[in-house]
């Protein structure tokens, strides 16, 4: 099963994690971001779910040392509140629509 090729999905502004296993939150949230942001995103919302709250942590901790951050916090309420995260990003200079 190793042979098989990855799954591609399309990146929207939304991730949303629910049918991720545990196991894989850290890595597809470090390889979305920086997809988005290639892709110019400015903002993202990543639902990560309310639960018990570890996948809403380990998300943190990835967009706590992830350089190109600028902020993230709970999404509104009518955006899934605290079971969401909302993140600004700084997008680079070529991919900025004047």
């Amino acid at each position: 099963m190793d042979d098989e090729e990855p799954i591609r999905i399309e990146v929207t502004d939304i991730l949303d994690l629910h049918t991720v296993p545990p196991r894989d939150v850290v890595g597809i949230v470090e390889e979305y971001l920086h997809e988005a942001r290639r892709l110019g995103f400015r903002g993202v919302r990543i639902i990560h779910g309310r639960g018990i709250g570890v996948q809403r942590e380990a998300v943190r901790k990835v967009l706590t040392r992830t350089p190109f951050v600028i902020r993230f916090g709970d999404a509104p309420a009518e955006a899934g509140g605290w079971g969401a995260t909302v993140v600004d990003l700084e997008i680079p200079a070529a991919t900025r629509i004047s």
